[in-house]
């Protein structure tokens, strides 16, 4: 998995790599050479400041860490630097979604109107309404972003998109497929998708995540609001090679607003592949 900054950052330098080895390719939790020497080219070819890598498997776990986490820095990331871990957020929302059906708060084939303030109107294509599940599985038919998408700041461009920016899009925009018709990747979608499942729980995104995955899995380095500690091993984002902001996701937190680490997410890892036995 690589963070290049929360969705399609795509100058950013600073990577986080998590893989799972199985089968006859892996005998041990060793990470193989071809996987370093990889690491070590992109790093000196100027390609990246620094990556981690994480390898787990019935074995065990390794980690591998490779030039620094900044420009500034003479650090060597390793498993517990943080990471804005971008659009795999998409993945925990996902999750949500499937522990908020289980909990009876919500349906996958609600749709978003169920979810969303009476007086916020959604513009749909043939009269075929957008499901949660057409959120998740991305072929809502919504568009990858907003029209109304103008940041103030371009180095932290989420952070002043307002719930209430969002709902003026969605009741604005001219939808070019039908919900269900076909994939279309959208930010605005699973962004979306986050903001209802919120709703829907009256918790924070943030509360869902805590409460009912990072907390369960002992994931204690993943959040959105980074502690002291997290803040002090948080990676610096580059563009150019030159550091650059950190970005903030308050609308558009279920598409891209976690930060955690690669300890945290070989915990996610042995958990979503049936590796340890978990509360989920």
């Amino acid at each position: 998995m690589i963070s290049k900054g929360p969705i399609n950052r795509l100058s950013c330098l600073l990577q986080l790599g998590v893989l799972l080895l199985t089968g006859a390719a892996a005998h041990s939790a060793e990470i193989p050479e071809s996987v370093k020497s990889i690491v070590r080219e992109r790093v000196e070819a100027g390609k990246t400041i620094g990556m981690v890598i994480g390898v787990v498997d019935t074995e065990g776990i390794s980690y591998f860490g490779y030039g620094k986490t900044a420009a500034s820095s003479d650090q060597v990331p390793n498993k517990d630097t943080v990471f804005e871990i971008g659009s795999i957020t998409k993945v925990f929302t996902a999750i949500l979604l499937a522990d908020a059906v289980k909990r009876g708060e919500v349906n996958y084939d609600d749709t978003i109107d169920v979810h969303l303030p009476k007086d916020v109107e959604v513009r749909v294509k043939n009269g075929i309404p957008i499901t949660l599940e057409n959120l998740s599985v991305q072929n809502s038919g919504l568009p990858r972003m907003p029209s109304n998408f103008r940041p103030t700041d371009p180095t932290n461009p989420y952070a002043d998109y307002t719930i209430e920016d969002m709902y003026k899009a969605l009741s604005r925009m001219r939808m070019r497929r039908d919900a269900g018709e076909s994939y279309e990747y959208s930010n605005l979608g699973v962004g979306l998708l986050g903001h209802l499942l919120s709703r829907a729980s009256d918790q924070s995104y943030e509360e869902l995540i805590l409460n009912r995955i990072a907390d369960p899995l002992g994931m204690s380095d993943s959040k959105i609001t980074l502690s002291k500690g997290m803040q002090e091993r948080l990676a610096k984002g580059h563009a150019d090679g030159k550091e650059v902001a950190n970005w903030d996701l308050p609308t558009f937190a279920g598409a891209g607003a976690l930060r955690s680490t690669a300890q945290d997410m070989i915990l996610f890892l042995q958990a979503n592949t049936g590796l340890h036995d978990t509360p989920l």
